[in-house]
């Protein structure tokens, strides 16, 4: 698995490395005879009960059947998949193109019932509209994903919007103010995605908020995430997508994102911001 600098990554390797570990000597093995049983170099057995190397789905049924513990075996390669789906390149989530993707999301959005999002680049998905959200993913396509599926792409997009409109569930969108005037589009899509937004902004349940250009900021711009209720964080980086599960990590999102809401204007400020935009783009 690729090194990634989350505490929450590395924690769940060390879990998993001392589960190894564990029925290494429960079994009366030390490193040297599970690695002959194994057919190793001692050393894989040290760089994997560390955690300094992520086994291998055939690492751990080798392991488990030198410890004689095949039952645990299943539940381990489940472990081992939890930790890999923490930390994915985009290049291994979108190899067979942007469709899944966006399908993999959809239990998470469903089971949420309070949503915060922040974003420093572009418009948030639930809000984009067909045309800005065909841009956004048609550039993604080009940059990095060989499978053109992106009409697939935004059509399931677009039918997870429901989300937003049960009405049940609470949302709380960020948007740095450059936002409102840079696009991947034509003005016509900026334009009709900025009115998009004035009309999301009435629904009761949703708020969003509109961080001004400015000096004397208290906090600047940080990488765009999600926080789905109080179980998980998302943030989606340049070379991959990272999912959160520690507590003291979504603490941290959760007070970034108070912080950068207090610096952010609502309601009638927020809207004004929006249409200025809308009138600076033509």
């Amino acid at each position: 698995m690729p090194a990634s600098p989350s505490s929450s990554v590395q924690a769940a390797r060390r879990v998993l490395a001392d589960r190894l570990r564990e029925l290494c000597e429960d079994a009366g093995l030390n490193g040297k005879s599970l690695a002959a049983a194994c057919g190793w170099h001692p050393s894989k057995v040290s760089r994997i009960a560390t955690a300094k190397t992520s086994p291998s789905a055939d690492d751990i049924r080798a392991w488990c059947r030198a410890c004689g513990a095949e039952d645990q075996t299943a539940d381990l390669i489940a472990a081992l998949r939890a930790v890999e789906g923490m930390w994915v390149h985009w290049h291994r989530m979108e190899r067979t193109g942007l469709r899944r993707a966006q399908e993999a999301v959809l239990p998470l959005f469903e089971r949420t019932q309070r949503f915060r999002a922040y974003s420093p680049s572009l418009v948030t998905g639930l809000l984009q509209t067909y045309r800005y959200t065909e841009d956004v993913l048609r550039g993604v396509q080009r940059r990095r994903v060989p499978v053109d599926d992106v009409a697939e792409a935004v059509a399931v997009r677009m039918e997870r919007q429901y989300v937003l409109y049960e009405g049940h569930r609470r949302f709380a969108f960020l948007l740095e103010e450059p936002v409102l005037r840079n696009a991947l589009g034509s003005t016509e899509t900026q334009r009709e995605q900025l009115d998009h937004l004035l009309m999301v902004s009435s629904l009761p349940h949703v708020s969003i908020g509109v961080l001004p250009t400015q000096l004397g900021r208290p906090r600047m711009p940080v990488e765009g995430f999600w926080i789905f209720d109080k179980a998980q964080v998302n943030v989606e980086l340049v070379s991959g997508y990272l999912t959160l599960t520690q507590p003291g990590e979504i603490k941290a999102y959760a007070d970034t994102f108070l912080m950068l809401a207090d610096t952010a204007v609502y309601g009638a400020r927020a809207r004004a911001l929006i249409r200025a935009a809308m009138s600076s783009i033509g």
